[in-house]
């Protein structure tokens, strides 16, 4: 590789790696990751009606909307009750439900509190009055935080007696077209690919434990020896990553699909700590290599945890078996196109680098020491619920 090629592929990743801190950097300055659900039920008494539930987190409306007054951190149901009108107005004007040419007039019907995995919400009620009989086409606009959070997305349910259709919706994706008689298990599916890839690359944690894989797949290090030499050939070092990264995906897998169907829960802060100990871990044996050959099997190991973090992004869906599988389908294929994807981004460059001074030290070893001490002031701030103020611009919350 020439010198100039060299200097070429070192700003191309010296690139990625800034937007990849500056994408750190934008998702600890807001918040934890937004998810809303959203359940629309016709109603067996009033065939003009639908029946609304809408669980929306706390500190995203505390976000938005400022409803813990008195700064203490701790959002009391006083302060909901306080900022009640507040929140029925925020919410309801982002909402809107038609269908067959007919508009529905939402009207609050009350407030509640309830607990997720990931925090306590607001369960926001109301009614869907439609100008005649519910048509079974129903259009949903979603556009709740489109004004402060362009990440945050709702999982949109219908529910028609035992039949039931979801999408999940954005700002960048913000309405749908549900039939909850004749649910289309096809655009469901795809609308959870589109979720998955989403999350990963939104991720950063997820996005750094899969840094951690890869930086050292285009090098060499046998048993005994203290140097990294370079792989010869793309082909066999691009197949060992995808290896790695799928097996990643078959654990994740696993315990995502055992989380949300209710067969295995741990307590929020344990899988978050675990999740930045397992990435502290993979950059630390980048450093200090410990497991030289099978790591795919580490991924593995280590994807049973980080799959009971994605289960967060899916809490929130009770349906019935066909809808569940187009969901969580759907949400494991698009994680898997996401990690992917990234690998096909990021291979060809390392490869390209790989025998230069700039990649074996300044990215493999200094990322990868980089990558460590972040991922270990998320363990500190998970496993303690302590902020670590000279971190506050790089670490989530």
């Amino acid at each position: 590789m020439n010198a100039r090629g060299g200097r070429v592929g070192g700003r191309i990743l010296c690139l990625i790696a800034w937007a990849v801190l500056l994408l750190s950097a934008g998702v600890a300055n807001a918040h934890k990751e937004s998810d809303a659900y959203l359940t629309l039920s016709t109603d067996n008494d009033n065939p003009h009606s639908l029946n609304g539930q809408w669980d929306i987190a706390l500190r995203d409306l505390n976000f938005a909307l400022g409803i813990d007054s008195n700064h203490d951190g701790d959002i009391t149901w006083g302060e909901v009750q306080a900022h009640r009108q507040t929140i029925e107005r925020y919410a309801l004007a982002r909402l809107r439900v038609t269908g067959d040419g007919l508009s529905c007039d939402l009207q609050p019907q009350g407030q509640k509190i309830d607990t997720h995995t990931d925090g306590a919400y607001n369960v926001l009620l109301f009614s869907a009055i439609c100008d005649q009989d519910v048509p079974s086409q129903i259009r949903v606009e979603y556009r709740l935080f489109a004004d402060v959070d362009p990440y945050h997305r709702g999982i949109v349910t219908l529910r028609a007696g035992a039949d039931t259709a979801g999408a999940v919706l954005g700002p960048d994706n913000a309405s749908t077209e549900l039939n909850a008689r004749t649910p289309d298990r096809w655009r469901q599916f795809v609308s959870f690919v589109y979720d998955g890839m989403w999350h990963i690359w939104q991720g950063i944690d997820h996005m750094l434990f899969i840094f951690s894989l890869l930086l050292p797949s285009v090098l060499i290090r046998s048993a005994g020896r203290r140097a990294w030499a370079p792989v010869e050939r793309l082909w066999p070092a691009f197949i060992e990553i995808v290896k790695i990264v799928s097996a990643f995906t078959v654990s994740h897998s696993v315990t995502l699909t055992l989380a949300v169907l209710g067969y295995v829960a741990l307590p929020s802060w344990l899988v978050e700590s675990g999740i930045a100990l397992s990435i502290v871990l993979a950059a630390l044996n980048n450093l200090y290599p410990i497991v030289n050959r099978r790591i795919w099997l580490v991924a593995f190991g280590f994807g049973f945890i980080h799959g009971l973090g994605f289960a967060g992004a899916l809490a929130g869906l009770q349906l019935p078996p066909g809808a569940m599988a187009a969901s969580l389908g759907g949400f494991n294929v698009g994680v898997e196109i996401g990690q992917e994807t990234v690998v096909l981004l990021l291979m060809p460059i390392a490869f390209l680098l790989r025998r230069t001074a700039f990649y074996r030290i300044g990215v493999l070893r200094i990322g990868s020491a980089v990558i460590a001490l972040i991922a270990f002031g998320w363990f500190i701030q998970r496993a303690f619920d302590v902020t670590i103020p000279v971190f506050s611009v790089l670490l989530p919350g």
